[in-house]
Parts: structure tokens; sequence; C-alpha cells
């Protein structure tokens, strides 16, 4: 992995609030009722944990990692090597650590789960978001995530460089095919969700076919979804969108067996988001270990 992009600070995301609510969940499925391993070790024994990481990535998930090591050793001595959001090269030391040793020990596998997962999500992210460097589009996620941990993927995505969709079911309206259907026909979809429209961050279509492209927007779409179309109906989607009068023109969005070599084809339509299931549901973790010195 090469040539990945890297955010400035000022345009990292904010970490969720659920941070806190991960770790702890994360730290009681491994450590349960306590750590027998780390049991064998004086408590009070000091150490220098030094984490490295082996592949270039962009890394990500230092608010996880940190909450971990505070959780188990709350006047552990952190140090960032490596800011969030930066990329780095193989064999390169991220964060070292002083406190006490079993704290570390324990703290350890929980840590390096958090950074591995959103390592390799924004390390993923920012590869698709390379791809189409110099278009307008942008590349954006979906809610195909680990189940318990999507506000986690979702920051991680952004930083990466991509674009959060909707959270959940309840931020924003998408309507689909049954949707479609079960409402009576694009017209009157679009029309039930308008009375939506103060609750949603925003109302999007999908659309499998030019013919329904043009009802959404003569219906007032504003975003419209089209799904699985080959290259020719994409260009001439584009075309119908922009050709349509000033303000009424909508955002359009390609979702559907997407892949990183079909990106610059795709992007080079004119649509202005892509969105990519695989992001968050086929993560390769990033590879980090740890690796502990005992004080005299």
């Amino acid at each position: 992995m090469s040539a990945l992009p890297c955010l400035p600070p000022s345009q990292l995301p904010t970490p969720p609030a659920c941070v806190a609510d991960d770790v702890a969940r994360a730290l009681a499925e491994d450590i349960g009722s306590g750590d027998l391993t780390a049991s064998l070790i004086a408590p009070d024994r000091q150490a220098t944990a030094r984490v490295i990481v082996r592949e270039s990535a962009v890394i990500c998930g230092q608010p996880w990692a940190t909450r971990a090591i505070r959780s188990l050793a709350p006047d552990a001595d952190i140090t960032w090597l490596l800011a969030e959001g930066a990329r780095s090269t193989p064999g390169q030391l991220v964060l070292t650590v002083h406190g006490p040793a079993p704290a570390l020990l324990s703290a350890e596998r929980t840590a390096l789960n958090f950074l591995q997962l959103l390592s390799g999500v924004a390390s993923k992210t920012a590869q698709y978001v390379a791809a189409v460097a110099g278009t307008r589009c942008q590349i954006v996620d979906t809610r195909k995530t680990l189940p318990g941990l999507r506000l986690a993927q979702k920051y991680a995505v952004a930083v990466g460089g991509g674009t959060n969709h909707r959270i959940g079911l309840y931020d924003a309206v998408l309507i689909k095919e049954n949707h479609i259907a079960a409402a009576g026909g694009v017209a009157a979809a679009l029309a039930a969700a308008r009375a939506l429209a103060a609750q949603a961050r925003f109302v999007e279509i999908e659309v499998e076919t030019l013919e329904q492209l043009r009802q959404a927007l003569a219906h007032g779409a504003r975003m419209v979804l089209l799904d699985n179309m080959g290259l020719p109906l994409l260009r001439e989607a584009v075309a119908i969108n922009a050709a349509q009068p000033a303000g009424q023109q909508a955002v359009l969005e390609i979702s559907g067996g997407v892949t990183l070599n079909s990106l610059a084809e795709l992007a080079a339509t004119g649509v202005d988001r892509i969105s990519i299931g695989t992001l968050t549901k086929d993560v390769q973790a990033t590879d980090f270990s740890m690796r502990l010195e005992l004080l005299p």
C-alpha cells in the first residue's frame, strides 16, 4: 500500500461518544473475572511497552487504544509518536507506554484490536479515495459494518478521507426498490418522504432505470442512488441530471458491484458519490505488535 492520502489535523473527525462504551465492552469480553496470566506478575512491577506497526497504513483508533490503557492504568505515561490519521512505514514505532506491567499486558489485546481494525478501515478508505483523486467524486461508506462498532468504523472511514453516509435507519431516508413498490411508485414514495424531511439529514431514492431517474427528478428528488448501472447508462444519467434547471439537479450516487479497479472509470462519468460496503465489511486488519520491557 503506497501513496495514501493524509488528512491535516484540522480535518480529522471528532471521536464518537461511544469510545468509552466500546472499550468497556471489549475489556469485559477479554478480561472477564480477571487476567489469570497477568496475575503472575507483581502488581507494582513497572514496564515500558512499545507498539510497532508492521506495514504501511493510515493510523487510526488512538482514542480507543488510549482509553483501553487508561481504563487499567490511569496513571500510565502514554506517548503517541504518530498522530491520528498519519501514514506509517513498516516497522515504525507508533506508541510508547510506561506503567504497571500487569495492567499493560491486560490492556494490550484490546488496544491493538481497535488499532488494527480501525487502521485497516482507514487505510482501505484512503486507497479508494486516492483512486478518484482529481474528480468531483466522494467515497462514501454504508451500513455494512461490524455489529456494535458502526460509529467506530464510520469514524475510521472519515479519518481515511471518506464521507459518511447515513448512520442508521433513524437519521436519513433511503427509498429503495421495495419501499417504492410498497408506497405505490416513485412519486408516491417521494411525496410521503417529504413529511419526514425535518427529521432526516437527507432524503435519497434508489433508481434502476433512466425512466425512474426522470420520474424522481420530476418529483423533486435531490439525491438519487443509481443502482448497478453500467458505464453507458451512468453517463446518460449524469447528462439527464445536468440538463435539469439550476437548483433542480440532484446529487448522484453509485452503488453496487464497485471494485478498486473500476473506481476511476466510474468517477469519470461525473457522478458525485460512490458508496462502497467493502470499506467496512471486508476489512484486512493492519498488523501491530507490542513489546514489553520490564524495568528494574
